[in-house]
């Protein structure tokens, strides 16, 4: 099973998220899910596989979520995945899927838990922040 990260090129953990994976060994299918938006069926799986509620998974900085007024309590799940159908900015990001589960990578070293190879050594994020080295334990 390859890597899947759904990325936003303008998104600086996004880009951090991407460069460790591939630090890591893997060529990852990246989708620019802006410009191609997942299915329903398919943000409702990541939801699922992720563990958590549409409302989990809204952006707010840089997104129409206050113009629609998404913080009210009324919307419903299957509403707020509607809404972020419709305005793909909407979907936090990046999410990557590998062979060892789903996560939402902010910070972006939260990818290191789902990577076959963890161990990329130092890593140094676009802002200067240093990501220590750490290899999976073998419990």
């Amino acid at each position: 099973m390859p890597i899947t990260i759904y990325h936003n090129p303008a998104c600086g953990t996004s880009r951090n998220t991407l460069a460790m994976i591939r630090a890591s060994g893997e060529v990852p299918e990246v989708i620019e899910y802006l410009k191609t938006p997942p299915t329903r069926a398919t943000l409702v799986r990541l939801l699922r596989d992720m563990g958590m509620k549409p409302r989990d998974l809204l952006r707010r900085k840089g997104t129409p979520y206050d113009a629609l007024g998404l913080d009210k309590p009324e919307w419903t799940d299957d509403a707020l995945i509607d809404a972020m159908l419709a305005h793909p900015v909407l979907i936090n990001r990046p999410i990557v899927v590998s062979p060892l589960g789903t996560r939402l990578c902010r910070p972006s070293e939260i990818v290191l838990d789902i990577l076959p190879n963890p161990d990329i050594g130092a890593f140094t994020k676009e802002d200067g922040e240093i990501v220590a080295p750490r290899a999976r334990s073998r419990g």
